[in-house]
């Protein structure tokens, strides 16, 4: 699992973050959605869960909530 922080979000429900290694990469709306997020802003830290390279799921820190 990979951290880093939301660095954009877009009008479809994607997001862009920073990983901590600082490379962007691109989260798609589905992974967004699938990490249970309704509102994900700038500046939040996240986990990235990826199967076969693909980002499927963004999730908040462990006990964070998704607000």
């Amino acid at each position: 699992m990979e951290q880093a922080t939301v660095h954009t979000v877009g009008s479809d429900g994607s997001a862009t973050v920073l990983r901590d290694d600082g490379l962007l990469v691109d989260v798609p709306a589905a992974a967004v959605v699938a990490g249970g997020w309704r509102a994900p802003r700038p500046g939040q830290r996240v986990t990235l869960r990826r199967e076969n390279g693909v980002v499927v799921g963004m999730s908040p820190p462990h006990g964070r909530s998704t607000s």
